[in-house]
This record gives C-alpha cells, structure tokens and sequence, in this order.
C-alpha cells in the first residue's frame, strides 16, 4: 500500500554496520542525513526508567522487565518522521548519572558513554521487518499496511559488559540499508 499522500516519502539511507566516524558524531542520524543532503532533525520524547522490553532484556543481560534507563527521540528528514530510536542502560551502571538528564547529551551520548568510563570493544547489530505496533504506527505517521525494520544494535565494553542497547525502529517506505562487508573478512 502506497504511503498517506499527506506524508511525502523521504528515502534515508542507514548503513550497517554504522561507520566509525558517523556513530562518533555528535548525531547519528544529523550526521547521516547531512552527507545525503537532507535536513535532519530530532526531538526527544522521553527520558527516564522504564521496564526493559524481552529482546533489550537480553541484550543487556538484565532480566524482562527491569527497570532501565531509556532515552527516546524521535527522527526527521525534512519534517517527516522516518525513526524512532530507544537507548537502553543499565541502571546498575548508569543510575544517577547525566545520562538520566532530560534532553540531548553533550557533546555526544558516545562521549558520555566514555566519561563515565566505558571502552568500546564491539557491537552487535539484528534487523527485523515486521508491522508497526499502533504507537509506532501514529508517531511515523505510518498508512495502513505500511511495515517498519526494526534494529536492534548492542554495544559491549572492551570488557564484555553490555553498555547500550539501541533500539530503533524505521519506516521501511522511507529508508534503503546498505549493508558492507569489512575488507579482508570474505571472498569475492
């Protein structure tokens, strides 16, 4: 089914695996939309602790349920809302910390992350498809039929601790996933 024709469809292209030099931005996604020539824009919708959803549970080894720290914005090109993007933290670890603050950390939730001690050691990124829930549906302005790819990205300390949980969730009609192969890890 085509998109409602009073949202427009922006293509957003999203690698994966995240470069380096673009998860190290201040934005990912102002980062992203800014090399591809779209105005990107973001607006948090929620900070605080929540109940940590089955799939963020066991990617930071907490069980279903417990409470965690979620930082919820919401993602733009233009003024079309294309994510929805959770960061989940353990409250063992970053309970009282400034990444409980409202709004958006600066100069970057990597740099806090690393403030308060962290060493990155690597990463896990799952996409699903599947169809919105009714929540996710009315916040991407989603028409009926429309899909979203879910991702759900776990970042482990040089330690093996999981350190953040990025859950984000993108309308499929308004994003292209280039995915690439490290150099030196396959054959032609």
């Amino acid at each position: 089914m085509e998109p409602d024709s009073a949202v427009p469809l922006v293509l957003v292209r999203r690698a994966v695996p995240t470069p380096p030099a673009v998860r190290a931005s201040a934005s990912l996604f102002l980062a992203e939309a800014g090399r591809q020539g779209l105005t990107g824009g973001r607006r948090m919708l929620y900070v605080g602790p929540e109940p940590a959803p089955e799939r963020v549970a066991a990617a930071l080894r907490v069980e279903p349920g417990a409470e965690v720290l979620a930082r919820r914005k919401l993602l733009l090109a233009g003024d079309v809302p294309v994510r929805v993007a959770t960061s989940y933290f353990r409250l063992d670890l970053f309970g009282g910390t400034p990444l409980c603050e409202p709004g958006f950390v600066e100069p970057s939730l990597q740099a806090g992350i690393e403030a308060l001690g962290h060493r990155f050691g690597h990463a896990e990124e799952e996409l699903r498809a599947r169809p919105p829930l009714p929540a996710e549906a009315a916040t991407l302005a989603l028409a009926p039929g429309e899909w979203v790819v879910e991702i759900l990205r776990t970042g482990f300390s040089a330690g093996d601790t999981p350190v953040h949980a990025l859950h984000t969730v993108c309308a499929a009609s308004r994003h292209v996933f280039e995915i690439t192969q490290p150099s030196g890890a396959d054959e032609f």
